[in-house]
């Protein structure tokens, strides 16, 4: 069944073969590569050809799911109709499903005004919905200012800081890990239910 998760001001969905080509030109070729200093990778990118980035297994991974009842690894985020990013998980243990989440908005014009909070928001709400998970979190590093502030916005906690742990362009920062679990998601979501009545 594809996935189509429509917000106020942005949309979810599941990839298309065509959108690979645009990740590469967000990637390599778009003039506006701010999102590269602060979503990762945090070195400089290997250089792919067009076709070593189509068949990336992750973009297999992600196609593979369209269609199946399964739990999706990534969502394309739509603004205005047009790709402006993603969302992601990738697994830390399936032992106990735990899962960190990301999200990259490649348009830097799109970084304010709620577009990643409503986003990051409904790829929580998605995850906790249609995986059998008690926990989500994220992973990052001290100078990522924005992923914080987003997390924080969206109920994560800080659960961990190890000082000078992360190496970001050749400097030390803390490794940050923030979480949050779906019986505080829920309690969250409930609150807020009950302030739009």
């Amino acid at each position: 069944m594809p996935i189509y998760l429509q917000g106020e001001k942005v949309v979810l969905r599941d990839i298309r073969p065509e959108d690979i080509d645009v990740i590469y030109m967000w990637k390599y070729e778009a003039q506006d590569r701010e999102h590269l200093n602060w979503n990762g990778p945090y070195k400089p990118l290997d250089p792919l050809t067009k076709e070593e980035h189509r068949s990336l297994p992750r973009h297999q991974e992600s196609l593979g799911l369209v269609g199946t009842d399964a739990p999706r690894t990534e969502l394309i985020l739509e603004i205005d109709g047009q790709l402006r990013g993603s969302v992601g998980r990738y697994w830390v243990s399936e032992e106990t499903n735990w899962c960190e989440i990301g999200i990259v908005i490649y348009d830097s014009r799109y970084w304010s005004n709620g577009y990643g909070s409503e986003a990051f928001q409904m790829w929580i709400d998605y995850l906790f919905t249609h995986m059998d998970t008690v926990r989500l979190g994220i992973g990052t590093w001290s100078g990522n200012e924005r992923m914080i502030k987003l997390a924080a916005r969206c109920g994560m906690q800080e659960e961990a800081r190890v000082r000078k742990a992360r190496i970001v362009r050749g400097e030390y920062y803390d490794a940050i890990k923030m979480g949050m679990l779906k019986e505080e998601w829920e309690a969250l979501q409930s609150r807020q239910d009950l302030r739009n009545k």
